[in-house]
């Protein structure tokens, strides 16, 4: 994923299975500018890379490789000192083809503008960021109330959804995800308050408190980062 020999690793598999199918990777689209989206993209080098200016801008940050090797602790060892990832080549600024077959959609959630995409004829939407089932989103930069009500709107796009974290699923997977944002908004700042619900079962409840906090926050007119983030992060809230 993110050290050398690793890339030249998911390099070579992927040169395997594009070979079988006699094409080129000519386009990704980065859903999000999160590193479990963006990590491993220098393979694609050669591809054009799609995303919405809120994405782009955040990707020309330099990374930093103690935080991400915090927030991801099972993959630490793969974030070396000299970790990038590719640039944005193509902003999107509306709903728009781009393929063919392949429809790009705007929608807010786990960030300010995630991009999602649409393909109608195997009535499927690829979710990237905005998707995770059956493991606790992360909100620290979005809004789950507005994450909540974008995944209504893609309920409504197809009938199979292609998550970012966790299996593919259909509307009651979608239905649950909301459920749990609405939850977290509702909770008022106390991650104790989330009801009861399918996200008992989940993973990464450790973001509960992260989610809770951001909507009070947003509630308040606050888009500081949650103090719960810094906390997670090992950082001091004044400084990080």
């Amino acid at each position: 994923m993110a050290t050398p020999d690793l890339a030249a690793a998911a390099d070579a598999e992927i040169a395997d299975l594009t070979a079988e199918l006699g094409l080129r990777l000519k386009r990704v689209v980065l859903t999000s500018s999160r590193i479990p989206f963006t990590g491993g993209s220098t393979i694609f080098w050669r591809a054009a890379f799609y995303a919405s200016e809120p994405v782009s801008d955040q990707l020309d940050q330099p990374v930093n490789p103690g935080i991400v090797s915090r927030l991801i602790p099972q993959h630490a060892g793969s974030y070396h000192p000299d970790f990038v990832t590719r640039p944005v080549t193509h902003l999107i600024g509306e709903s728009a083809l781009l393929t063919d077959a392949a429809i790009v959609q705007l929608l807010e959630g786990e960030g300010p503008l995630n991009t999602i995409v649409r393909v109608p004829a195997a009535d499927a939407v690829f979710l990237g960021a905005l998707g995770s089932f059956g493991v606790s989103p992360l909100a620290f930069d979005g809004d789950p109330a507005a994450w909540a009500d974008s995944l209504d709107v893609i309920a409504e796009l197809g009938q199979t959804f292609v998550p970012g974290h966790g299996l593919p699923g259909g509307p009651a997977e979608l239905r649950d995800q909301a459920a749990y944002l609405r939850a977290c908004v509702a909770a008022d700042g106390d991650p104790s308050a989330i009801v009861a619900g399918p996200w008992d079962r989940w993973t990464d409840r450790r973001f509960d408190a992260i989610n809770t906090e951001r909507a009070a926050r947003l509630a308040r007119g606050d888009r500081s980062t949650p103090k719960a983030m810094f906390e997670l992060l090992g950082l001091n809230e004044a400084t990080g």
